[in-house]
């Protein structure tokens, strides 16, 4: 019998009751903490936790190499000052180590402290460091939101889901062997993702996945794969955080004041896409790892999580899916 798979899931922030903190990664932490593996026992062990004050070295981030921790799922959700020197020569150490690393972040600059990772940093491009390569690019998509400018790909609502496209040979991550045509096709939507793409210098990195723009129909990159190499262990840049809070999962949850946007009700009403966001979250966690994500885990929460999802949003209610 494995040992359960140590999950650090972790944000850029300090704990602030009215910002993107872990508490509101709640349901990403309880599905993952109630997985099992074929014999029944636990097949992650999960911490979550913000970091601490910026301006000086995280005591765990900075010592991460030195940690038990298998994988690292970085929350990039500050304004560009979430990681300190040592903090990201650490977590480069981590990943050397041929340890798993998950990096997300949002629109605009919003998580640009990642630019100063190794390797996956160099897949996210923001406003005003590393911006995307194609010129044609920087434009605004998003146009609900005024004051949040390029990147900001407008996949659908938060608590709706977007249909993504995928790219080459389907990844590991994104086999499901229950779907029809056996891959995951939703993920959770949000009006203005960031921007990712495979560095050119890395031969282990490729774009797995892309979505469609509801706005202006332009095709965007969601997901970044690096396989592992002589440069780290398995990675994964991904647009947003939003395809992983509690928020998008399930909009009753709540979002901090500064969230304008009317939330959709899509998700809640969809089974289809609920199994295709909790498998995907499965397979993140035992590709990280380095496990092969075909088969290895029960989902124990799925009911659980159903039925709450269900008897937040009464059927009446239920919008078009699309």
């Amino acid at each position: 019998m494995s040992r359960p798979i140590r999950i650090l899931l972790q944000t850029t922030i300090p704990g602030t009751a009215d910002d993107w903190n872990i508490s509101r990664f709640s349901m990403l932490r309880d599905y993952l903490a109630g997985l099992t593996d074929e014999d029944g026992a636990p097949l992650c062990e999960v911490t979550a936790r913000d970091r601490t004050a910026p301006g000086s070295p995280d005591p765990i981030l900075s010592t991460i190499d030195r940690s038990d921790y298998d994988e690292l799922w970085l929350f990039a959700v500050d304004t560009g000052d979430g990681l300190d020197p040592e903090d990201c020569a650490a977590i480069g150490r981590f990943r050397q180590s041929g340890r798993g690393l998950l990096v997300t972040r949002d629109h605009m600059d919003l998580g640009c402290s990642v630019c100063t990772l190794g390797g996956v940093g160099a897949a996210h491009f923001f406003h005003s460091r590393n911006p995307e390569p194609d010129e044609a690019r920087r434009i605004i998509d998003d146009r609900e939101t005024g004051y949040i400018l390029w990147p900001n790909y407008h996949s659908g609502a938060n608590g709706d889901f977007q249909e993504i496209h995928i790219v080459g040979e389907p990844h590991p991550v994104l086999r499901d062997p229950e779907a029809p045509g056996g891959l995951i096709r939703y993920l959770p939507a949000h009006p203005h993702e960031g921007a990712v793409g495979a560095p050119p210098e890395d031969p282990s990195a490729r774009v797995i996945a892309t979505g469609t723009s509801k706005v202006t129909g332009r095709a965007f990159n969601i997901a970044v794969a690096f396989e592992p190499s002589a440069a780290g262990g398995p990675a994964l840049a991904e647009s947003t955080f939003h395809h992983f809070t509690d928020y998008n999962w399930d909009p009753s949850r709540g979002c901090p004041s500064f969230v304008g946007e009317k939330p959709g009700h899509a998700l809640a009403h969809s089974p289809e896409a609920r199994q295709s966001i909790r498998h995907y979250a499965k397979n993140l966690a035992l590709w990280l790892a380095g496990r092969s994500p075909t088969g290895a885990a029960v989902e124990e929460e799925d009911r659980a999580l159903d039925e709450a999802l269900d008897e937040s949003f009464p059927a009446s209610d239920s919008p078009a899916i699309y």
